[in-house]
Parts: structure tokens; C-alpha cells; sequence
């Protein structure tokens, strides 16, 4: 094996790249038009043009990737995860193309990459399943019976691929038909497989996955557990291992099923086998066929870079270790940046200032950092929302909790909205300090936590919002005058008075609050240093354009980020009254895949209107009162930008619609 193509982008190429490169192989880099700026083009040995924007004209387009290791000489393909990684179809075609495909099996990812036909599998060699359906009538009839049988609540699932889509949660038969077109509507687009699967839906459990690694000598092992129970839209955000939930003899019980289910299918390489855990019994979920996001916590345990095994056993070596041998270290907790607000939906954006800690980049190390952001780097909606994944090692847990928290602290990803501080604000929980996050987690505490985070937010912009609008030191001849500036936040509005004292100082004068003085002590590449109120604080800001006079600021200042408009130029607004018609806009880069209503038709508050694929989930808009839709004015399958018009829309009540 002399050079690896690489069918993947980003984070994970960059990651195989490493490895490949301490072993002496050289790489191929595959990129859209979109990525042709991306930092594993320019690192990788030689790079190929696969032409197109979307994943479906690019990195999921067998024939322009073979063609790809043809033209440059490659004779390997590593798939990373994600896009064909999990594909029988592609791992056939590489291997009947002459090339080495460091990967399992076809065969065992065909059978491993159903849903189904896994847990019929996993049945016949003793591993715990739940019960369900998994048969070949995909009525909705036939779906109806066999969940009554089954028992609400039901867990409906697509069959085919994973990371959370196609999945929906059924709590009574009322919500079993539209969540099946859901399912298949996002599992189709996902994954070109629209068969689902119905099972009974455990409320409460934990979300704990085996890595298992297998050569082609019949030689299995696991390298232990990882906990990936903090989760939001079914996507993982916080990994660790060891679970904190997980004994000694549950691991060996768990281990040994993994093993089984492996040996079972005839797997070779790296796989995952996930499993639904409740108290002490655990039940499958489904194997994935690949590498796994999460495998640097599972390689700072073990010390072993997986990557480097994948590519031996492709090479035909047998397993360097036994069972026995393998030994773990301490404990690691990784978390995934994405770019997401609050609400956890996706956002695109150029990213306009970024720095980060002192870290190991794809190595182990006690502060890692996976990643292949730089300033300047675009998040186009065509590719996940992941940003890169910081991962800390230390000999206790409490120690990679506060390690991690330190390390997001000192990270800055300017320019678009991400889950930074949300992250912070889970490792500082004490449901997740305890050990006791479960998968259902989030849906119950996130709003705690984002409530948190707005007070958190309110209070860093009272002490230094005012930033965005002193910009510069006002000098020596600066006017004694006091400017009225209003500045909006959350949109809330704030109207304030700003007289320079000295060259680095000013006097604030809010509505009713004492003045307050405002001094910054140094100018920033990117924000300043500065005093207010007793306290000491580095805010690092940039400024965004908005149009109509306005300026758009993005700021941090330690775990916090906040977002400030500073309209004191901008022409004044006004809400629009009853009977007046309102907007519904989309929130971020998408394609429009259901479009329910037609001009003339009365909603109701609540009514999902609009629903909009982004970064390879589908998101429903919905209206917030009672409304008439006065026009439609975009279509089924349309692109649409962040603030487009989707809708205009006239109050019925005389709300706000």
C-alpha cells in the first residue's frame, strides 16, 4: 500500500492524513467545488477535482471517485465515515477495480448495515434485541399492527444508515402515519433506502457503544465502551470512556456480545456495536460498519491509533494485540463543535476569527483537538454541521470535565453561531458531573440550560456590549459630547450614552442605571481588553455587516457568546400591526422538500408549513398564531438562502403570525 484515496473531507480526511503520513503513505484528497479551498486539499500529497457542490454530485458519486484512484495512482480507498463509508455498493466497486479497500467486508457491511437483517443476526448468537418489526411489508397497516402488538411508545427507524436520521419517536397511534412519512422522507434523502423498522422505544436508557476490531485471520477483540448519551436530534455532542454507568462485568457481558456479532457476520476492521442500556440489561441498537466520530477517546484510553490498524488489516496483518493485552488508562471525554444555534438548528457562515488552545491535532494527547477549521473557512449547507471535535484525557473523570470545560474557554469560532457555550454549560451540569446524563437528557434540561445561557448572555452584554459601539479609542480631540447609540440584543433594544473621559475611557449613561465608566486597556487584533464595574475581561468581537446603516457584532468573552446589532443609524422600524401581512423566513441555507399550505389557506398556531433539509437533516417551520398565508413564494426542492421570504402571511387576531 503505497497511497490511499481518501473519499471524505474535512475533520476526518485530515485525521487519516496523519496516520498515513507516519506510516509513509502518501494521499489523495478529493474535494467538491465547494471544499476546493479546504485545508485537507492542501495538506494532502496529491489532490483531485471531483467537480459539483452537493454530496450527491461529489463524494457520494462512485464513478467520479474510481475514476479519482485511477488518475492518480492510488491503490487504496479509505472511506472515513459518513457519505459510503457504510456502502456495500462502493466497497464492491473498489474492490472489483483492483484496489484494496481498508474497510469490512462488503458482504458483512450488506448484512450489518440493515437494521433488520443485524438484529435477526444478533438474535440467532444470543444478543439481547428489543422486540419489534423489521419484515418486508412497509404499509403503514402493516407498520399500525405491529406497533399495537408491540406497545406504545414505539421507536420508528430507517432501516438503512445512521447518525440519528430517519428516526422518530411515536408516543401514541394518532402520530405513528405522519412520523412514517417523516422517517422515510428523511431516510430516502439520506440514504437512497426509504424501509423502516418499528421497535419498542425505551424511554429512559443510556446510549453505550463497543469498539471492536477484527483482522482477516479470525482474530476479534473490543477495546471497551464509550457512553454517547448527551444527544440533541438523535446526534451525539459529548462522548466518553469509560461509561460511568458500567461495571466491570456489564463491560465483559457487552464486550463479549460485540465480539459475537462480529465473528457472526464474518466483520474485518473497525466496527461499532451500540447498545441500549437500562439499569444492568442492555439491549442492540445496530452495528456501524466504520470508524466512528468518537474513536479519538476510545485511542486515548487505549494509546492505539485505530487508523493505523485499519490500514494493517487491510494490509492482511493479523490483530498487534489479544484480547488480554488491551488495557485502559484513565478517562476521556470528547465534544463535537458544531455550527448550531441554540435551538440546535444548523447554520452556515464564514467563520471570521478562530483560535484555539495549545493541542495535539489527531494524535493522543492529554488536550486534543480534530479539526479542520482556519479563519476564512466556509460552512456551506451542502455537509454536516460538525466543526471539529476537542477531546481531553486525564487520569479521573472530574479532571477531563474541568479540562475540557478550561479548553472551550479558550477556544474562539467568530463569525456564525456555534454550540461552544452550550457545551460548557452541559459539562458544568451536575446531572452530567454525576455521571447520570441519560439519552433523554437533553430533551428535558436543555431548556434549563439554555435559560442559563440567556442570563449568562444578558449579563456579559450589560458589562460589555457597549463595546461594539466605542469601537476604537476616541483619542485626544475626541468631542466631550455624549453619543446616543442603541444597541439591540436578543431583541431587546438599548438606548445609551457614551462620553469619552480620556483617551481610553468612556462614560456610559443607561436608562435607569448609575453611569458607569468604561475603560479599555488594549486594542485587540480581534476585540479589546477591558474594565468595567470592578471587573477585568478579554472580549474578542467581529463586526458583520446588516444592511440600512446597521452593523452586526458577534462577541465572546470567556464561556459566553453573544450577538449585538448596533441600529443606531439604521432607519426605524415598524411592527407590523392587524391585518398588516408578516414574513416567514428561513433560518438558515436549505432545500426546501415539503411545501403544505397555498396562498388563501387559514393556519393555526402551530401549523408546520415549510419543511427545509440543512446539513442533512430536515427541520419543520411552523407558524406561531393563528394566520391566512397571502402568498407562497418559493417551491418544493428550491434552494433558499438564511432570511429568505418563504411566506407571506396576514394575522387573523390581529398576532403576530
Amino acid at each position: 500500500m503505497k497511497r490511499i484515496l481518501i473519499a471524505n473531507r474535512g475533520e476526518i480526511a485530515l485525521r487519516i492524513m496523519a496516520t498515513a503520513r507516519r506510516m509513509g503513505i502518501e494521499t489523495v484528497a478529493v474535494y467538491s467545488d465547494a471544499d476546493a479551498g479546504s485545508l485537507h486539499v492542501q495538506q494532502s500529497t496529491k489532490a483531485y477535482a471531483l467537480g459539483g457542490l452537493t454530496s450527491a454530485q461529489s463524494y457520494l458519486d462512485v464513478n467520479k471517485l474510481l475514476a479519482a484512484a485511477k488518475a492518480t495512482g492510488a491503490d487504496a480507498v479509505h472511506p472515513g465515515y459518513g457519505f459510503l463509508s457504510e456502502d456495500a455498493g462502493f466497497a464492491q466497486a473498489v474492490q472489483e477495480a483492483g484496489l484494496i479497500w481498508i474497510g469490512p467486508p462488503p458482504a458483512a457491511i450488506r448484512q450489518l448495515g440493515s437494521k433488520a437483517a443485524a438484529k435477526q443476526l444478533a438474535r440467532a448468537h444470543g444478543v439481547p434485541c428489543l422486540p419489534g418489526y423489521e419484515g418486508d411489508d412497509q404499509s403503514d397497516a402493516r407498520f399500525a399492527d405491529e406497533a399495537a402488538m408491540i406497545g406504545y411508545p414505539v421507536m420508528v427507524k430507517a432501516v438503512a444508515g445512521g447518525g440519528g436520521r430517519g428516526m422518530r419517536l411515536v408516543e401514541s397511534a394518532q402520530q405513528l402515519h405522519a412520523a412514517l412519512n417523516s422517517a422515510r422522507s428523511e431516510a430516502l434523502a439520506g440514504f437512497g433506502n426509504g424501509d423502516l423498522l418499528v421497535e419498542r422505544a425505551v424511554m429512559h436508557p443510556r446510549h453505550v457503544e463497543v469498539q471492536v476490531f477484527a483482522d482477516g485471520h479470525g482474530h476479534v477483540i473490543h477495546l471497551g465502551e464509550r457512553d454517547c448519551s448527551v444527544q440533541r436530534r438523535h446526534q451525539k455532542i459529548i462522548e466518553e470512556a469509560p461509561s460511568p454507568a458500567v461495571n466491570a462485568e456489564q463491560r465483559e457481558h457487552m464486550g463479549s456480545c460485540a465480539v459475537a456479532l462480529a465473528k457472526a457476520a464474518g466483520y474485518v476492521g473497525a466496527g461499532t456495536v451500540e447498545f441500549l442500556v437500562e439499569g444492568r440489561q442492555f439491549y442492540l441498537m445496530e452495528m456501524n460498519t466504520r470508524l466512528q466520530v468518537e474513536h479519538p477517546v476510545t485511542e486515548a484510553l487505549t494509546g492505539l491509533d485505530l487508523v493505523e490498524w485499519q490500514i494493517r488489516v487491510a494490509r492482511g496483518e493479523a490483530l498487534p494485540l489479544t484480547q488480554q493485552q488491551v488495557q485502559f488508562d484513565g478517562h476521556a471525554i470528547e465534544v463535537r463543535l458544531c455550527a448550531e444555534d441554540e435551538s440546535f438548528q444548523p447554520h452556515t457562515g464564514v467563520v471570521r476569527h478562530f483560535s484555539a488552545p495549545d493541542a495535539a491535532a489527531f494524535s493522543r494527547a492529554p488536550l486534543r483537538f480534530d479539526h479542520a477549521l482556519h479563519t476564512g473557512s466556509e460552512v456551506t449547507p451542502y455537509y454536516d454541521a460538525m466543526l471539529g471535535k476537542l477531546i481531553v484525557h486525564a487520569p479521573t473523570r472530574e479532571q477531563a470535565i474541568d479540562g475540557l470545560i478550561h479548553a472551550l474557554g479558550r477556544l474562539t469560532v467568530l463569525g456564525l453561531p456555534t454550540n461552544r457555550a452550550f457545551l460548557i454549560e452541559c459539562l458544568n451540569d451536575e446531572v452530567f458531573r454525576r455521571g447520570q446524563a441519560l439519552i433523554s437528557y437533553l430533551t428535558g434540561d436543555a431548556p434549563r440550560l439554555q435559560q442559563l445561557l440567556r442570563e449568562k448572555e444578558a449579563l456579559a452584554h450589560q458589562h460589555w456590549g457597549a463595546l461594539c459601539a466605542v469601537g476604537q479609542r476616541p483619542g485626544p480631540l475626541a468631542c466631550s459630547y455624549a453619543q446616543l447609540r442603541k444597541l439591540q440584543h436578543r431583541g431587546r433594544a438599548q438606548e445609551l450614552a457614551l462620553r469619552p473621559e480620556t483617551e481610553d475611557s468612556w462614560l456610559l449613561n443607561r436608562h435607569g442605571a448609575e453611569p458607569e465608566l468604561l475603560q479599555v486597556d488594549a486594542l485587540l487584533a480581534y476585540g479589546w481588553r477591558a474594565r468595567s464595574a470592578g471587573l477585568t475581561q478579554t472580549v474578542q468581537a467581529v463586526q458583520l455587516p446588516v444592511g440600512q446603516g446597521g452593523m452586526r457584532w458577534h462577541l465572546q468573552a470567556g464561556s459566553v457568546d453573544w450577538w449585538v446589532e448596533d441600529a443606531s443609524y439604521a432607519p426605524p422600524e415598524h411592527a407590523p400591526g392587524a391585518g398588516q401581512t408578516a414574513e416567514l423566513r428561513a433560518p438558515f441555507n436549505g432545500r426546501v422538500v415539503q411545501l403544505g399550505v397555498e396562498a388563501g389557506q387559514a393556519l393555526k398556531a402551530g401549523d408546520v408549513v415549510v419543511v427545509v433539509e440543512s446539513m442533512k437533516l430536515e427541520h419543520s417551520l411552523s407558524v406561531k398564531a393563528d394566520c391566512r398565508v397571502e402568498a407562497v413564494l418559493v417551491n418544493a426542492g428550491q434552494q433558499v438562502a438564511p432570511g429568505q421570504v418563504l411566506l407571506k402571511l396576514a394575522p387573523l387576531s390581529g398576532g403576530t403570525a
